[in-house]
């Protein structure tokens, strides 16, 4: 797979997956044997996507590091880059660069229970960390999954969370804020589950992804529950151009969400979180 740096290399597209109307996940692999066995990445880092004359855009890895020869990204079509990407085929091509950025805490959260609070597509980032610990049970302890949606047909991975659920130690709670009629799930917010997680504030690390305002409420909960902040992990979304720091339009006070990020300590960064201009 290709190395970190500023020039794209080729990768190509072995599998597309549709995962909802307007969400697909492209599975690729380098078209340079030496760079496929020798990228690395951790959960929660990205990769720039590219394809030439459109744009580039920043996309979560949502694959296991254990996965070989091949690398996922899910993605949203909501712009002329992930709308041009919507349109890639197995064997077509595009540019990567990457893997950029910090990931999520595992070791920290190693022989502890792992708390995953997310919200829409804000699940992307965290699939990899749930791939990492089931695919390592011995290592964590229980494994709780909480995931909102606005709308029951917005849920992604659906037979997913059902197969999490059944998984020993580990609880999967999902809400929708508008339910159907054949919902499984509870209707309403995300926040409103955590009576249901039996969380144990000495032995749980929580890693938290989507929208700001979800995020912000699940905070002041956990922080209730008696969770230390050191223990609350936050993947930021900004907008992300070189990936690199030095354009600047990932600025978050002192700090790129690109290379000191995308995730953060809630510590690091609480006199910023939530605070319009940041």
């Amino acid at each position: 797979m290709p190395e970190t740096g500023l020039i794209p290399q080729t990768v190509e597209v072995i599998e597309r997956i549709q995962e909802s109307p307007t969400i697909f996940t492209l599975r690729v692999r380098s078209t340079d044997a030496h760079r496929d066995s020798a990228f690395r990445f951790v959960p929660g880092q990205f990769n720039m996507l590219s394809l030439h004359g459109v744009g580039e855009v920043p996309i979560s890895i949502v694959s296991d590091p254990l996965d070989e020869h091949h690398i996922d990204h899910t993605v949203r079509a909501v712009g002329r880059v992930t709308q041009a990407l919507a349109r890639l085929q197995a064997g077509g091509r595009l540019g990567l660069r990457g893997p950029f950025g910090r990931g999520w805490p595992l070791d920290h959260a190693r022989g502890k229970d792992v708390l995953i609070v997310t919200g829409g597509l804000g699940c992307a980032p965290t699939v990899s960390v749930i791939n990492y610990v089931v695919r390592r049970r011995r290592d964590f302890g229980r494994l709780v999954i909480m995931q909102g949606v606005k709308h029951a047909d917005d849920l992604i991975w659906r037979e997913q969370y059902a197969e999490w659920g059944r998984m020993p130690d580990t609880l999967v709670l999902v809400a929708a804020d508008k339910g159907t009629s054949l919902w499984p799930w509870r209707v309403g917010r995300v926040t409103e589950l955590f009576d249901e997680a039996h969380i144990d504030p000495d032995m749980t690390t929580a890693m938290m992804c989507g929208p700001e305002g979800m995020m912000h409420a699940a905070l002041e909960q956990l922080l209730a529950r008696g969770l230390p902040e050191d223990a609350l992990w936050l993947s930021m979304e900004r907008s992300m151009h070189c990936a690199t720091g030095l354009c600047g339009h990932c600025q978050i006070g002192s700090r790129f969400v690109c290379k000191d990020g995308p995730v953060f300590c809630y510590k690091d960064i609480k006199d910023l979180f939530g605070q319009r201009g940041f």
